[in-house]
């Protein structure tokens, strides 16, 4: 009988040994949870047995539990690294036509091809949707969606009028050539580009190029004229500006309207106005363009994501709007040391710990969210170690216990 009682120390031992084991072996896995052997002695008894007595028959593993204490925060630079400061887990969907849905520690997210945040193994990060105000306009786990980016914001409005404000230097000389090739500069003076947009939202650059025409002096009129291209097109055949002595515009008094054309690379045509306006002058200063707009507006491409402290995602855009998703579901157990491990810092409930309990991150019972922070294993080396050294020992003296009961046996066997 004592056989099989060193027995269960030694297997006891080595079950110890191989929990201990496995947590060193995760001390840097993002996420990761420790666990912790428990252990339970074997008592046979009956009614009718004396119970001071009663000699036990070894021990048996009562249970490997895991540890859900929380893990060292790291800082990170991807905003999309999350990390729960208190309890809770992340709600992730391994497959989007499944409904299937798993929960995790580890917030080290990232974007994948079609734009879905996604962890490492792919499994889609759950989140409230929200209206267009912001507000989050669902509850509990079944109305949570898998969390999108949008790849642009707004649409697109092509550009109908162009200001520009110009300063044309009045000791100008008038060109040696008297024929206007954008590809010969002596033929101009001056030129500026505007960037410009198309119905598509494209961007497209205008280009003004200013030749001297005649020098009026303190007597005449000056007049420039302003040729314009859209790309390699050029739009229409030019207009003119006129100076009196003093350096004032005098004509075109209106925005000048020039013929439609058709972008490169749109099938839509166009047609814009340039407008000088009253402070365009010309005057002994260089050649200046102090002011410019334009009323056309491009589509928003996506230029960042962030998430608050209570899960609000928001995106920003290049054209300069926002625009909050969602918030990040958060869930917790009652009994968290029943989840069953799948493995990649990721779990699934059981009848054991309960069906999932959603929230908000800030709320009752549910934790902060940081961003740009990565919470890593709870694993303690020194204390494993300590526990690793305890182990080794309770199996060397389980082995001794087995080494003596077969002298013992050895010597009963020898008698004659």
């Amino acid at each position: 009988m004592s056989f099989f009682t060193s027995l269960s120390g030694l297997q006891a031992a080595q079950t110890d040994l191989s929990v201990i084991s496995h947590n060193l072996a995760n001390v840097t896995t993002n996420g990761f949870k420790k666990s912790r052997s428990e252990f339970a002695d074997v008592i046979a008894s009956s009614v009718s047995r004396n119970p001071t007595s009663a000699v036990g028959s070894g021990t048996v593993v009562k249970a490997n539990r895991q540890q859900f204490s929380q893990g060292n925060l790291v800082q990170s630079q991807s905003s999309l690294d999350i990390a729960i400061s208190g309890d809770g887990f992340f709600a992730v969907k391994p497959k989007l036509d499944g409904n299937t849905i798993n929960y995790t520690r580890n917030g080290a997210f990232l974007v994948d091809a079609d734009r879905y945040v996604v962890d490492g193994q792919g499994a889609h990060l759950l989140a409230y949707p929200a209206d267009g105000s912001g507000a989050v306009v669902a509850a509990g786990i079944n109305s949570a969606t898998p969390l999108r980016l949008p790849a642009t914001s707004g649409t697109p409005v092509p550009t109908a009028n162009v200001q520009l404000t110009a300063n044309l230097p009045s000791g100008a000389a008038v060109p040696s050539v008297t024929t206007f090739d954008r590809f010969n500069p002596n033929s101009f003076n001056y030129s500026t580009q505007t960037t410009i947009y198309d119905a598509e939202g494209n961007a497209q650059t205008l280009t003004n190029y200013f030749r001297r025409d005649t020098v009026g002096g303190t007597t005449g009129n000056s007049q420039w004229s302003v040729f314009s291209y859209v790309g390699n097109q050029q739009v229409g055949s030019g207009f003119q500006l006129t100076f009196d002595p003093t350096g004032a515009l005098t004509s075109p008094t209106t925005p000048t309207t020039l013929p439609a054309f058709t972008p490169s690379g749109s099938p839509n045509q166009q047609q814009i106005s340039i407008d000088f306006g009253s402070l365009t002058k010309q005057s002994s200063s260089p050649f200046d363009i102090p002011q410019r707009s334009q009323d056309g507006e491009a589509v928003g491409q996506l230029q960042g994501v962030t998430v608050d402290s209570e899960g609000l995602i928001s995106v920003s855009f290049s054209n300069g709007t926002s625009q909050v998703l969602g918030k990040v579901l958060l869930a917790n157990f009652s009994n968290p040391t029943g989840l069953r491990q799948l493995g990649n810092s990721t779990w699934a409930s059981t009848g054991l710990s309960g069906a999932a309990i959603t929230g908000e991150a800030g709320s009752n019972g549910f934790g902060n969210l940081l961003s740009g922070t990565i919470e890593r294993s709870n694993v303690d080396i020194t204390e494993e170690l300590v526990g690793l050294i305890a182990a080794q020992r309770n199996f060397q003296a389980n082995a001794k216990a087995l080494e003596t009961d077969n002298s013992i046996s050895q010597t009963i066997f020898n008698i004659r």
